[in-house]
């Protein structure tokens, strides 16, 4: 207690020497005014997407916001983007690392927090040219087919019992399952068991513990003394989601060791495996099992949250919903699941999972990076260490780029050829450049063919639609942007 008036002393000085600093800063990008120490932390509300949308309409798309004594840019175009993620793309390929993710040595180890050096270079190509090769994707697709014939069934019990279902607890459970399936031909969970309780207790702990609004990230003095636990919390949810992936690992080269001949799995585990042994890359094990918590918490989190919008843009949109329906039933004809080759004659699917990214982004800010030198753009300076954040919620509503942008039209994108995988700055949900989530090939089929998989097979109705148009317009901020409230709509099967 003795030591608290001191901490609180060198606390102010620090933050009152930042402000003062910045305030003294010439040719910074525009923004609301930044009080002393907290800066504008006071006006971000519950949802700080919005907020930043809606102060960039005042300040514009370069926008400076102060986060304690985080000097933080905000980017809100497609051109500003494209000036940060591909022209400068290089200065701004650092991050800003949460304490949170200091947890087990993550911010080391992880490709998402490497800096762009040998080891970052290694994982990147093994994840494209290997792990996310259209050949690894085609092979393990039927491991994909069998979880969603789960997903299909855990509905038809529903159904059967006139029960509602709870549309983000079954989308967590499909998203694990087909992520355990394409990572190691496993099953993680199965619905309403206790394994699929605990299993997603450790993912959505990670996930939560990760999202948490944590004052030691907004000043870094506070950091040693990890006031809120978020650091010791990390911890132990990383150990424990860590624990279970190097389980698999260990199993699979126990395996290989006792039965070198014993035929290839069509699982991600399998190229792991096959990398280690070859030691053609100056990589560790331990890169790989922190690559999979990586897929495993954002895979998990982001999909639940795309699937949970599109079921409830499409059931409160019931003519979008009819159009789905019927080029689900002109291709896929009586099959229930429908083929991950037969995406290319789905356009109007395609379109429905576009719209979604673009109107609820479920990373609305994006992973944040970081300015490694000072660089000018549009005329401003951006110093060394400021924090970018892209804020896809305000692009993807940005009235001069998309006609209605409230409203929701999977239509606009059947004659666009604005696509999601970073080539396209009014669309990032994946991010773009160096940084792109290296996952996007893998999550982009679950996306689809879940959704494909619900709309198919069922008819549905909401289970209360009293609060229906409330509800579908609540936001929760966090890692990903999800419904407030969850979306429960019943199953019928189809006459």
């Amino acid at each position: 207690m003795d030591s608290f008036p001191l901490l609180a002393a060198l606390f102010f000085i620090a933050a009152t020497i930042t402000f003062l600093s910045f305030r003294r800063r010439r040719n910074l990008p525009p923004g609301p005014f930044p009080y002393p120490i907290v800066g504008n932390m006071l006006q971000l509300g519950a949802n700080p997407h919005q907020v930043f949308a809606k102060l960039s309409k005042r300040y514009g798309p370069l926008m400076s916001i102060h986060l304690g004594s985080l000097y933080t840019v905000i980017v809100s175009s497609p051109e500003m983007a494209k000036e940060i993620l591909h022209r400068h793309g290089q200065v701004f390929s650092g991050r800003t690392i949460a304490q949170a993710v200091h947890a087990c040595d993550h911010d080391k180890i992880s490709m998402g927090f490497l800096p762009v050096a040998s080891e970052w270079r290694d994982m990147r190509k093994i994840c494209k040219e290997q792990m996310f090769s259209n050949q690894s994707m085609e092979a393990s697709q039927g491991l994909r087919r069998q979880k969603l014939q789960q997903l299909l069934d855990h509905v038809q019990k529903c159904s059967d019992s006139g029960r509602a279902v709870d549309i983000r607890e079954a989308a967590f459970i499909t998203t694990l399952n087909l992520m355990s399936a394409t990572l190691f031909s496993s099953q993680a969970t199965e619905f309403d068991s206790k394994a699929t309780m605990e299993f997603k207790e450790i993912i959505e702990g990670v996930a939560t513990i990760v999202g948490v609004p944590n004052f030691a990230d907004y000043f870094p003095i506070l950091r040693p003394f990890d006031p809120q636990g978020v650091k010791r919390r990390a911890d132990v949810f990383f150990g424990k989601l860590l624990a279970k992936i190097e389980g698999y690992l260990n199993e699979r080269l126990e395996s290989k060791r006792a039965n070198p001949n014993a035929p290839k799995k069509d699982d991600f585990l399998e190229i792991v495996v096959d990398i280690i042994q070859a030691n053609e890359f100056k990589l560790k094990t331990h890169h790989f099992t922190h690559l999979m918590l990586d897929l495993f918490v954002g895979g998990s989190d982001t999909n639940t949250t795309s699937i949970e919008w599109a079921m409830s843009e499409l059931v409160m949109n019931p003519d979008k919903m009819a159009r789905l329906k019927a080029e689900l039933k002109s291709v896929a004809g009586d099959e229930k699941i429908v083929d991950e080759s037969a995406m290319p004659k789905l356009p109007y699917l395609q379109a429905v999972i576009k719209e979604v990214m673009r109107i609820h982004p479920p990373g609305p800010l994006l992973l944040p990076r970081k300015a490694e030198s000072d660089q000018e753009v549009n005329g401003y300076l951006i110093p060394k260490g400021t924090q970018i954040l892209i804020n896809a919620y305000a692009i993807g509503r940005d009235p001069s780029i998309w006609t209605d942008p409230e409203t929701f039209d999977p239509e606009r994108f059947l004659d666009n050829k604005i696509d999601f995988k970073g080539q396209d700055y009014e669309l990032l949900p994946f991010g773009s450049g160096r940084r792109v989530c290296p996952g996007m090939p893998l999550a982009t089929r679950i996306l689809h063919m879940a959704t494909a998989t619900l709309v198919h097979n069922f008819d549905w109705k909401l289970e209360d639609d009293s609060t229906a148009a409330a509800d579908h317009a609540g936001e929760l901020f966090g890692v990903a942007v999800r419904r407030a409230v969850p979306l429960r709509i019943i199953p019928i099967v189809k006459s």
